[in-house]
């Protein structure tokens, strides 16, 4: 059997059988006929004279004629058609009289060789309504904003002033702006701006006063505190015409006083050629064209902050239609084809026709339209004609012309004869003919036509055939249809006329597929199995039985009801409650059953369920290849109070998904992103507090997409360009744009949302919307999506976009920054310092530090600092001495601010100050509450501070007894001290450099240990730490008082001379090279006047942790050099201890180490002197603790 030929493939065949048109007598040359003047819109005024346009150019003579609204226009004594062809109205009737001019007008010219038809032109009335909106009396504090607005409807747009206390407002004032849509705005309102204001439009035939509405201006209080800004008029979506001009109002307040900018959300540049910004932030377009629609960003920011907010408006620019392409005049033979292709674009969307001489053309047998094309089979001398594309929408109308020029040929063969059909099968007719009574033997070829006989506007198939064959199966048809044939004969100078149409049917077959089934419950005990009649197109014949199978889930056997065809439920009563039961049914055509639907699952409510609520009635319907819409109505006389409904889902032979929680409003909804030619199984039920109501499950199919292989229609191209911004941190704006392809059909769009990375495919989220653009909500923060745009139109569907990734805005921080410390580090500086937010997904771009004096917090005057997301501290410098000042700290993004922390204090002395009280103060947050101007000290603090101070006068009272003790001991071995201490330096230098290792040399080397400090270096003071500190080239010098020791604790009269032996070779043996040792003063109570040196360890007052380079924890800054994050209260005696670890012969306490120790430590370029036992050590190193004596050294 040879293959069908679509309608395009014809004229491709016949040109390799057909002469060149040229060399063909009867060929015209197409003389143009076109308008040079065409009717545009008017709007006049009643008993006005008005004038339409209408000229055109062509062979004549050429006759116009008028229509109005689609019908021919008569003239009369008021209406007259002028000798170029324009329409002449002397006098316009309105409205009131039975015979209205107003409507669409067209012009039609008329030569031999055709007619064309003129574009619309729209005759309006000039009329004016009432204000629909008047202003409204409003009260404002002094230096505040006020704002009237009207609203009122006119043709043409009136144009609106406005009076105050009756009187034109001057509108060139820098502090009241008028806006053309019918607003006033007035700033900084004053005494002198208080009155009555009201609004009045005018026409070019009509004006009109609004009511009048008082301005109050009441005195404002006389200090004005720090508000965020806030926009109270906020910009208005708006829908325009080309050229028209366009009022975008953005009122904001705040103080200080807002700044307003404007941006596009696609990030494209303001047209600032056409754009200016009317008043104090009104933003206004003139001369509207397309490349200005899209979303506009109002932003109200408070000057020198970044503290701002927006809002945002559309702006859609409708326009009317233009051709993008146009159709052609042709030249055919007869019996040919002719196609005309005509594409145009618009906003909406432009309405497609085509017309012939003028008149509209319907779809038939031979004459097709699809979308933008019209094709014209088997060409008659008839067809010759001018043929025009109209494309029209709300903004107007537009005309392309082209003329079809029909070639005659005289000698043709006649028709194919006695045709006639025989039905072979379902799908298979055999048609059968004999050859042309005249010129057979010149026939090449035959052409077979073929279409439904019922319904309207069916599409024509063509199968080409040789010459050689009389007969032809034709195959591929649809069970239980009526189709005619028709049969052409061709020969190489043209084509006969069609044969006479024949109708025949197919035979029935089997359904091709089985009902949709819906169950539903009325009690425990009954399912209702009700059904949709099968589609024509798979019913494939009458059904005449149905058959219904239905068994429990947990048994094999079936129960097996037969019903006739008309019907379409069924009840199955006395069942279980409280079970599974499995439910599918067949149809039958009276050629016999066709395919068994698959077991649809039923659960039949239980016995007890006396308050659960009924099954709602469910509907469901395929929109799409991709997309079923699920509709339900509840029993209004149910008594069950719903809670709502759970909607539950899966694919045949899928795992389920669900529930879907729905609201008690809810009675429509979609599921997308399905497979396409797939079974759906649907359940739906109610459900309240107290358990789940009876369900209704039903199934349905979702057709197949259209494609290539299945009409030879090619799939619509992807929407493009898709943009995604983030607008807050739960919604992102997708826009896109349409492909460039016309279409009258409505286009929808299906939008595919899902976070990256996703591996839960039922969490992919499919939205609809029939814009190009759209807000997609309820998503997570500060997390990265990806973006997919499909279109659908008709039953055709496009293949998603390219994917685009974008990511939510994060959260506004939602609680203070934590940990806040305020340090005094010098006199007029102190340092703060912070952790971020508690929260991992908290995200920081910006810190605000608030702090003032006392006084200063009272009058609401903060100082502000500000600092970036990485960094956690600053400085407060100028600071007043004898102030309290107070701090707070808040964490902000890109999104908002969050809270301010609890307030801390810091207290900055004068300068006269005791000394102790001079010491770094600092405050934490977690210590303070919300500052009121004093502290509260509870039950549990009063009762540490008693029990503090108790331990403190107890330790003072030992202490004292101690040091009389001691002193006593020391009376008693003055002699024996003063004469060790009053050995030659010399004898003592020269004991060290020799290092003995004999137990006599032990005292030597202590003598020389207190004499070596004797001969100090250089020193100088510290002055910036604000203490008497004494530095010299090896390190501080310490201070201490000469009558606190720490050898207080040990019995000089029993260990005097083991003390003596063992604290100085423990002393050389922790010395290593790279650490310091530092060396106190003090005046030995034994020999007065001789300074010696004892080893001293080190408090929390031995460093100055502000100053110190070698300070665990310090920073380098921009702002004052180095400075720690801890007080010196927080500073252990382990943090100054050396990080090398004592060797195992400087833990050795016997005399056989000496020799040892010495050797290790020994410079064997710098022999050892004895005035500088410990002075050539780095000062980086730390102290090392003594094993015998638990003490530092």
């Amino acid at each position: 059997m040879a293959p069908p030929v679509r309608p395009g493939m014809l004229p491709l065949l016949l040109l390799l059988l057909l002469p060149p048109l040229g060399s063909v007598p009867g060929v015209w040359s197409f003389s143009e006929l076109f308008f040079m003047k065409e009717p545009q819109d008017a709007t006049v005024t009643r008993k006005d004279p008005v004038f339409l346009d209408c000229q055109a150019h062509g062979e004549g003579p050429i006759k116009v004629t008028w229509l109005k609204n689609g019908a021919k226009l008569s003239e009369n004594k008021r209406i007259q058609v002028l000798s170029n062809g324009s329409l002449y109205i002397s006098e316009v009737e309105g409205r009131r009289g039975e015979q209205s001019d107003e409507g669409f007008y067209q012009c039609l010219a008329v030569n031999k060789y055709g007619a064309i038809l003129s574009q619309k032109a729209l005759l309006t009335l000039s009329t004016i309504s009432a204000f629909e909106v008047h202003p409204v009396s409003t009260e404002v504090h002094e230096g505040g904003v006020a704002r009237f607005s009207c609203k009122i409807s006119s043709t043409p747009p009136a144009v609106i002033t406005w009076e105050f206390n009756r009187t034109a407002l001057p509108v060139n004032m820098d502090r009241v702006t008028a806006l053309p849509s019918g607003v006033l705005q007035i700033y900084d309102a004053g005494p002198e701006d208080a009155g009555n204001y009201r609004c009045v439009a005018a026409t070019i035939a009509h004006k009109r006063k609004s009511m009048e509405a008082s301005l109050t201006v009441v005195p404002a209080n006389e200090t004005r505190s720090f508000h965020m800004p806030t926009i109270v008029a906020r910009p208005q979506n708006v829908t325009a015409s080309l050229h028209q001009t366009v009022v975008l109002e953005c009122m904001a307040t705040g103080y200080p006083k807002p700044i307003i900018s404007w941006s596009r959300l696609d990030h494209k540049s303001i047209d600032v050629f056409n754009t200016r910004v009317l008043g104090n932030g009104n933003l206004i377009i003139s001369d509207v064209k397309l490349q200005h629609a899209g979303v506009y960003v109002c932003r109200a920011t408070t000057p020198g902050t970044r503290n701002f907010t927006v809002a945002m408006a559309t702006l859609t620019v409708l326009a009317p239609p233009s051709f993008v392409e146009w159709p052609e005049s042709l030249t055919r033979p007869r019996a040919g084809t002719a196609r005309f292709v005509c594409q145009a674009e618009g906003i909406p969307s432009p309405k497609m026709s085509w017309l012939k001489n003028g008149r509209r053309i319907h779809s038939n047998g031979r004459i097709k339209m699809y979308n933008s094309k019209l094709v014209i089979n088997q060409i008659i001398p008839e067809d010759d004609a001018i043929y025009q594309c109209m494309a029209e929408n709300s903004q107007g109308s537009v005309l392309s012309r082209a003329r079809l020029t029909v070639v005659m040929s005289e000698d043709r063969p006649s028709a194919p004869y006695n045709v006639h059909a025989e039905t072979m099968s379902s799908s298979a007719i055999l048609l059968a003919w004999e050859r042309p009574l005249y010129n057979s033997e010149k026939v090449i070829a035959y052409s077979v036509h073929y279409m439904k006989a019922e319904g309207l506007n069916n599409e024509e198939y063509q199968v080409v055939l040789g010459n050689d064959t009389t007969h032809h199966v034709i195959g591929d048809l649809e069970p239980a249809s009526n189709y005619t044939f028709y049969i052409v004969a061709y020969m190489p100078m043209g084509a006969s006329q069609m044969s006479d149409h024949v109708t025949q049917n197919t035979l029935e077959d089997v359904p091709l597929r089985p009902p949709e089934i819906s169950l539903t419950s009325r009690s425990p005990t009954d399912i209702l199995v009700s059904w949709l009649p099968i589609p024509a197109k798979y019913r494939r014949g009458q059904v005449v039985l149905y058959r219904l199978s239905f068994r429990l889930s947990t048994e094999n056997a079936i129960q097996v009801v037969e019903l006739p065809g008309t019907v379409h439920e069924h009840l199955l009563e006395g069942l279980k409650p409280d079970s599974v039961y499995l439910v599918r049914i067949t149809a039958a055509t009276r050629v016999g059953l066709g395919e068994s639907s698959v077991w649809t699952s039923h659960r039949t409510p239980k016995t007890t369920s006396v308050k659960a609520p009924k099954s709602p009635e469910l509907h469901l319907e395929p929109l799409n290849c991709t997309t079923i819409s699920v509709r339900w109505l509840q029993d209004t006389e149910d008594p069950a109070a719903i809670q709502g409904y759970k909607l539950f889902y899966k694919e045949e032979g899928q795992q389920e998904h669900g529930p879907i929680f729905l609201d008690t409003g809810d009675l429509l909804y979609t599921l997308s992103g399905l497979d396409p030619r797939r079974k759906y199984h649907v359940r739906l039920l109610a459900y309240n507090n107290l358990e789940d109501g009876y369900q209704a499950d039903q199934t349905v199919s979702t057709p197949g997409c259209v494609s290539v292989r299945d009409r030879m229609v090619p799939p619509p191209p992807p929407p493009h360009h898709l943009y995604a911004k983030a607008n807050t941190s739960s919604s992102i704006f997708l826009h896109w744009r349409r492909p460039a392809f016309t279409t009258a059909q409505v286009i929808n769009y299906t939008i595919r949302c899902n976070p990256v990375g996703l591996q839960n495919a039922s969490l992919v989220l499919y939205l609809q919307t029939s814009e190009t653009h759209m807000l997609v909500q309820g998503l997570e923060p500060n997390t990265k999506y990806e973006f997919a745009v499909r279109l659908h139109v008709g039953q055709l569907s496009s293949p998603w976009s390219p994917v685009v990734y974008h990511s939510t805005l994060p959260e506004a921080p939602t609680g203070p920054p934590v940990g806040v410390k305020v340090t005094l580090i010098e006199d007029d500086t102190a340092l703060v310092s912070w952790k971020p937010p508690d929260g991992p997904e908290t995200v920081v771009t910006r810190y605000t530090i608030l702090y003032a004096s006392r006084k200063a917090w009272i009058a609401g005057e903060w100082q502000v600092l500000h600092r970036e997301g990485a960094v956690t501290m600053a400085l407060l410098e100028n600071l007043v001495a004898g102030n309290v000042y107070i701090v707070k700290i808040a964490a902000s993004n890109e999104v908002g601010e969050g809270p301010f922390s609890n307030s801390v204090e810091l207290a900055v002395l004068p300068k006269d100050a005791s000394e102790s009280n001079q010491r770094p103060k600092r405050l934490d947050s977690s210590d303070a509450k919300v500052y009121s101007g004093y502290y509260h000290l509870d039950q549990k603090s009063m009762t540490g501070i008693a029990v503090g101070v108790g331990i403190a006068l107890t330790c003072i009272l030992v202490c004292v007894l101690i040091l009389i003790y001691r002193s006593k001991a020391r009376k008693s071995s003055a002699s024996k001290t003063v004469q060790s201490g009053t050995q030659p330096l010399s004898r003592a230098s020269a004991s060290v450099a020799a290092a003995s290792a004999t137990g006599k040399n032990l005292e030597r080397a202590t003598e020389n240990e207190e004499s070596s400090v004797a001969m100090v270096p250089s020193s100088f003071i510290d002055a910036k730490g604000g203490t008497d500190l004494v530095i010299n080239s090896y390190g501080p010098i310490i201070k201490h008082n000469p009558k606190k020791k720490w050898l207080f604790f040990q019995d000089t009269k029993k260990n005097k001379v083991e003390q003596t032996q063992r604290r100085f070779p423990q002393a050389v043996c922790f010395y290593q090279p790279g650490t310091t040792v530092l060396i106190g003063n003090e005046d030995s109570p034994s020999s007065p006047g001789q300074t010696t040196s004892f080893p001293r360890p080190f408090g929390a007052t031995a460093l100055d942790t502000e100053h110190s380079a070698n300070s665990e924890g310090s920073h380098e800054t921009g702002d004052s050099g180095r400075f720690s994050h801890e007080s010196n209260d927080e500073i252990h005696l382990s943090s100054v201890i050396s990080s090398t670890p004592p060797t195992s012969n400087s833990l050795a306490g016997s005399d056989s180490d000496g020799d040892a120790a010495q050797k290790q430590h020994r410079d064997p370029a710098q022999p050892l002197r004895g005035e500088q036992t410990s002075a050539p050590l780095p000062p980086s190193a730390g102290l090392r603790y003594a094993a015998a004596e638990g003490f530092p050294v």
